[in-house]
């Protein structure tokens, strides 16, 4: 299974295509919806999209690892992840195109 990554650019372009906004414009708040996500997730705020998913900062502790190579034990200092969760209508969706896919072969 092989995907296609989306970049910026092509978000800006599908802006600029459905929305007609100039091109300057429709990167302008791509980057604006972005950075606002960005802000939040760094002030460890939850961002939730409706019918698309939510975007979770959580703590994570200190803890023990274990080098592979070596097998010796090291520390792994506290951190913070971000975890996305898709909605039920995003997880729909996804799975309804896989369905359509198996039919057409």
């Amino acid at each position: 299974m092989t995907g296609k990554t989306v970049t910026r650019a092509d978000l800006c372009e599908a802006v600029y295509q459905k929305v007609g906004l100039s091109r300057s414009e429709s990167s302008e708040l791509v980057e604006m919806v972005l950075r606002e996500i960005s802000d939040c997730l760094a002030k460890g705020e939850s961002v939730k999209l409706s019918s698309f998913g939510s975007f979770v900062v959580r703590d994570k502790g200190q803890r023990m690892g274990r080098n592979p190579k070596t097998g010796e034990e090291v520390p792994i200092e506290p951190r913070r992840v971000m975890v996305f969760k898709p909605s039920n209508v995003l997880k729909q969706r996804i799975n309804a195109s896989l369905i359509g896919e198996e039919e057409a072969s």
